[in-house]
């Protein structure tokens, strides 16, 4: 005996008005994708006809050609390559260091009442003071080279990642804690269950800050102390007046950057799928 199949009527997976809302946010995305593209061309391409032209002097401020050539002659010989891989190094570890340590630190100060507000007003000076001056005291502590380098980096992240994480763990809603209290939860099952979570959000926030944190403290430390490194590279460049291979440290630092960069709002968006 055959049995007949049941052919379901096809539905569109989405209501016309709801397709419509999608194709227009899809246009509005490519939209601005396409204009900042065009910003970036249009500013890229100006640069280039005012050296060109000599109306600037790419003595002083190169030009994308010249900045080009830089690159391409060290990506032909290799030796940027080992620039990168110091500058890189030293940054991913200053980042994480400094990402987890000041988190560590933020719990333990949520933790205990008591210890949070001897440590407050200590917390507050470091926040405020010039991480640039600690450079000198830094190189006498560890010697100067990568070491002094990841320090400053942590240096210029750490803090403010603790005060970013300790307000995030203090503004959870009382009311849902005095709940979990009332349920018998002890005080590692609040943070784990309840504050913790709620701070995810702040904590990718506080991610998307210490990119940048992270790698101005290490070309600052770069400036201070060391033999080699994009943060050398424009040093060594300004002293020999060599603006094309400072452009292009600069350049190479600001992609590096955009990439560390997305690399956090890709967690954001695996965070929040």
């Amino acid at each position: 005996m055959k049995t007949k199949k049941i052919k379901l009527p096809k539905c569109a997976p989405y209501s016309k008005a709801h397709e419509r809302y999608l194709r227009k946010k899809r246009n509005d995305k490519i939209f601005v994708l396409s204009f900042q593209f065009l910003i970036l061309v249009a500013f890229v391409g100006l640069w280039e006809l005012l050296a060109q032209t000599g109306v600037i002097d790419p003595f002083f401020v190169s030009s994308p050609s010249r900045i080009f050539n830089m690159l391409s002659s060290m990506i032909s010989d290799g030796s940027i390559w080992g620039h990168i891989g110091i500058t890189l190094l030293e940054t991913i570890l200053g980042f994480a260091i400094a990402t987890l340590g000041g988190t560590l630190l933020a719990i333990i100060l949520w933790w205990s009442e008591k210890l949070r507000r001897i440590l407050e007003p200590y917390i507050v000076v470091l926040n405020s003071l010039p991480k640039i001056a600690l450079g000198p005291i830094i190189i006498l502590w560890v010697g100067s080279g990568m070491s002094a380098i990841i320090i400053m980096c942590v240096l210029i992240c750490i803090v403010m990642t603790t005060i970013s994480m300790l307000n995030s763990f203090m503004s959870c809603d009382n009311d849902k804690i005095l709940l979990m209290k009332s349920m018998k939860a002890n005080k590692l099952q609040i943070f784990w269950k309840l504050i913790l979570p709620n701070a995810m959000n702040d904590f990718i926030s506080v991610l998307k800050i210490n990119v940048g944190l992270a790698w101005v403290g290490t070309v600052m430390g770069e400036y201070i102390s060391s033999s080699a490194g994009l943060g050398y590279l424009i040093v060594y460049g300004s002293q020999i007046f060599r603006i094309d291979l400072v452009m292009m440290s600069t350049v190479v630092l600001c992609l590096l950057a955009a990439i560390m960069y997305l690399v956090v709002s890709s967690i954001e968006k695996w965070h929040n799928r």
